[in-house]
Parts: structure tokens; sequence; C-alpha cells
């Protein structure tokens, strides 16, 4: 399925922003854009909660966009939320209320997921080349770094520094001076050190900034000729001649200089500090900008799974190589649980519906990846991995629901008892377990003729009595089942069905 319109929106840090495009002949060209200098990062306290004053800029911002989005898909509009929510420790309680504002689904990524999707907005919005590109994107409290060729990234990451923490970390007061600009540019440096060996090693022709900073301070150093030579871009000479002038004047307000943003006034002193480290640790001369950035990377990647290029699925084949899943048995598990679940969800299947059919085929593919760290317990090692690996297509909210999947599939579930009745994660569980149990063996023998359905208080599941009989060891295993959902208060009924109601 395609959609001639379809939106990002980009819950930075400094600023919230909303892009809309239109997509022809797999190309997408920008159709409207929103920005909103929300600075959610000022608003996080040193406890790090989300003020009250931080959280009402957030929804009345996302309010506003969810004007412009009226009438989208949900499937045609993607929500990525970035640093700021990301160590909010209120963050998942402040989140349906955004959700409920912008009227779409809002996703907390990881850092080095934000990374690629940066990239990937960069990248298409450059002219296509050969050679390897460094993209550097300073954002309000993260500086994302990627090393890559063409458009796929090689070496991405995610450090904790941006305009806006710096800023108010090192110039509260909006004062400039010697001092305070070291003392920003050593911490930064410090931070940059922790991979400038990986990423000289790893060498790149062209450096490229994207996102507001780098082209505030492009757009300073060329308006008011900085540079060297009129050399257009950002340079290491200009940025040492525009930090000679702020320190002369005392402040960015006072400092006079042609081309200076009301919005990006209050965050530049941070965003150059970190820039001038960037050029120092990095070895660079000269950078370019590019204007594409997150939100251009979110809608080509939205864009890849209408066209079935969805990288989760690329992803998950990756973890099953790394993890040496048994594939074949990944395989049958997968079909078993789809069935069960078609029967289940019952037809028409619903968007929502094909969803959850997705998020069950992966952790049908990947319910195993534990086995490789130990097999007693394994369902655990696995949850483990997919929380806190590095998915790259998933978010944080993904990443846990695969997790409480693959951490649910066998054993107790008392421990996942959070989950509210009527939710579809249990249907995904009872079919995940089923299967797995079904196809115990690993002998790849075909499954009777089961047949399932939900009922009020749980499931109740028909094989056929023959079956049954010549399968001894699985008609315990079944019997076992029913009282591990007895034990939640749920019923699964197991029915056995004579030859004649086959026939």
């Amino acid at each position: 399925m395609g959609y001639e319109l379809i939106a990002a929106v980009d819950l930075g840090s400094n600023s919230f922003r909303l892009q809309v495009g239109r997509v022809l002949d797999g190309q997408i060209y920008p159709l409207d854009a929103i920005k909103e200098p929300v600075r959610l990062a000022s608003g996080l306290t040193s406890e790090k909660h989300l003020d009250k004053a931080s959280q009402a800029r957030a929804t009345a911002a996302l309010a506003r966009f969810g004007e412009r989005l009226r009438g989208f898909a949900p499937e045609a509009v993607r929500a990525v939320a970035t640093n700021a929510m990301r160590v909010a420790k209120n963050a998942l309680d402040f989140l349906p209320e955004a959700e409920s504002a912008l009227g779409f689904p809002i996703e907390i990524i990881a850092g080095r997921e934000e990374a690629r999707l940066i990239y990937l907005g960069a990248v298409h919005s450059l002219p296509a080349v050969q050679h390897k590109r460094l993209v550097v994107d300073i954002g309000g409290g993260s500086t994302e770094f990627i090393i890559g060729k063409r458009v796929e990234p090689q070496l991405m990451e995610s450090l904790f520094m941006g305009c806006v923490s710096y800023t108010l970390r090192f110039f509260p007061d909006g004062k400039v001076d010697k001092r305070r600009l070291r003392d920003a540019q050593m911490a930064a440096a410090k931070e940059i050190q922790t991979i400038s060996h990986d990423y000289r090693r790893q060498g790149w022709r062209e450096a490229v900034g994207s996102s507001g900073t780098a082209r505030a301070i492009a757009d300073l150093l060329e308006m008011n000729k900085l540079n060297p030579g009129g050399v257009t871009g950002l340079t290491k000479e200009g940025l040492q001649r525009l930090q000679s002038l702020l320190v002369k004047a005392g402040s960015v307000q006072s400092s006079g200089l042609a081309g200076l943003r009301a919005d990006r006034m209050p965050v530049l002193p941070g965003g150059i500090a970190i820039m001038s480290a960037v050029f120092d640790e990095l070895g660079i001369e000269r950078m370019t900008y590019s204007d594409g950035a997150l939100r251009l990377g979110v809608l080509y990647d939205l864009l890849g799974r209408f066209h079935h290029d969805d990288m989760r699925d690329a992803t998950v084949e990756q973890f099953m190589r790394r993890y040496q899943v048994d594939a074949r048995q990944a395989e049958r598990v997968d079909r078993a649980a789809r069935l069960i679940l078609e029967q289940l969800a019952g037809k028409p299947v619903s968007m929502e519906q094909e969803n959850d059919f997705q998020f069950l085929g992966w952790a049908a593919r990947m319910h195993e990846i534990g086995i490789s760290v130990a097999h007693n317990g394994y369902h655990k090692h696995g949850a483990y991995i997919l929380t806190y690996a590095d998915m790259p297509g998933f978010s944080k909210m993904d990443q846990a629901r695969l997790a409480l999947l693959v951490f649910g599939h066998r054993g107790k579930l008392e421990k996942i008892t959070a989950l509210p009745a009527g939710d579809p994660n249990w249907k995904l569980l009872c079919a995940l377990r089923l299967a797995s149990l079904l196809h115990r063996s690993r002998d790849g023998a075909a499954l009777p003729n089961l047949r399932i359905r939900a009922v009020v208080d749980g499931f109740v599941l028909e094989l056929p009595n023959e079956w049954l009989a010549a399968h001894p060891l699985t008609a315990v295993a079944l019997n076992e089942e029913v009282g591990v959902w007895q034990r939640v208060g749920q019923a699964l009924r197991i029915k056995h069905r004579s030859p004649e109601r086959d026939a």
C-alpha cells in the first residue's frame, strides 16, 4: 500500500518539526514544513524530569501539528522523539498526553537509530557520490556522527551533548567569554575522544553538517564573510573568527552579526562550542551543509516500508545470523503462530491487526536468540538482548514489545500480569506459546488440523483425538499450559475432536 502524501514529526530536544512530503516515482518532494522552537531539553530538571512548562509547550505544538495532519492515515505518519525524551524519567507518563495532542503514536528512538535516520535524510538531499561521507548532526541534547557510503551507514554513534544542554550548562546567562567557551569545548572534546580513533581510522572524504545548528553557523560564517576566500559552508578558520567576535562582544545578542535568527540565538553558544570541538578532534578543515536531516530520513524510511523494503526485516535477519538462530525451527514456529493468530483475529483484518502479525513474525523468528547465551532461561536472555541492543528501524517501544513476547513465550505468565485484560499482546503470546510447544520436537512434522477461538475468559483449542493420542508428550505439555493460564486468571481449554467432526 502506498500514499501520495506522507508526514514525519521530529520531536527534537530543541525544536519540534513537521515535514509533509509528496511521493512521486519513489522520490519524496517536500510539500509543507512547520517548525516550533519548543526547547524540550531546557525543561529537564536536575532529576531528569520534564517540567510542566516544557510539557505544555510540547503539547501545544503537537496540537498544531495534529491540525495539519487531520485526514492522514495512521500508517502514513511517523513521529519520533529523540534525546530529551530518551533521558526524561517521566517520558512514558507524558507520552499519552503528547500522542493525544498529535493524534498519532510517538516513538522514542535510540541514539544510533536517530543517527541512521539522520544519515538517510542527509544523503537523499545531497548529490550521489562514490566516496565516503562523515555526517555530523548537533541537536538540542545529543550529537550524532555517521560515516557512510552512498545510502549505507558504516559507523554510527550518538554522544550526549547538544546545543541546548551545553548552553544551559556553560552559558546559562547568555554571557560568552574565553573561559566558558574553553570549558564547553573541552567537555565536548572529551566526549568526542571516545570515538575519534575509530572514526579517523575509518576515514572519509567529505564532512557534512546537517540540521539547524550546522545551518545557523554556516549562515553566520557566510553572511559575515568569516570564511577564508569566500568559501561556503563551515571552515575551521571561520569558526575561530566567529568565536573571537563572540568573546569580544560578550554575548550573541551583543555581537551585531548578520544572519542571527531569533530562534537560534539562545542556543548558539553551546552549538558553536561543540562544532569547534568536532573540527579539532576529527581534524576537519571544511564542512559542507545538508538540508536533509532526521525528518527527511523518517520519510524515506517510511517510504521503504510501503515498498516492502523495511529496515526492521533486515535487522531481524541480521540478528538471526548474529545469534545463530536455527532458521528452520524459527520458520516452523513463525508459520504456526501466524496460523493460530489468523483464527484468533478473524476477518477482515484491520491495519492494527496487520501490525500485530508483523510483530508476531519478528518475535517468532527471534524467540530463540537467547540460546546463544545459555539454554537455561534462554527466553530471559533473549528478552534482555531485544531490550538493550541497537536494532536499526525499531523504536524503544517496538523493542519492548518484542522483548515482552520473547520473554513470555515460555515459562510462567505471572511475570507479565501487568498487561491489562483485552490487550492484543495476549493473543500474540497465546499464538507464540502454542506454536513453540507444538513444534517442541523440532522434527518438521506437519501440524494437526487445529482450531482455536477467543472466548470471553480466554481461548479454546480443538485438536484431533488421534493426534493427541499419538503425541502423549505434547498432550501432557498442553495440559500443563492450561494450568499456566489458569494461574493468571485466564482460561485455555483443550477440546478433543473426533474424526467425524473433521469430515
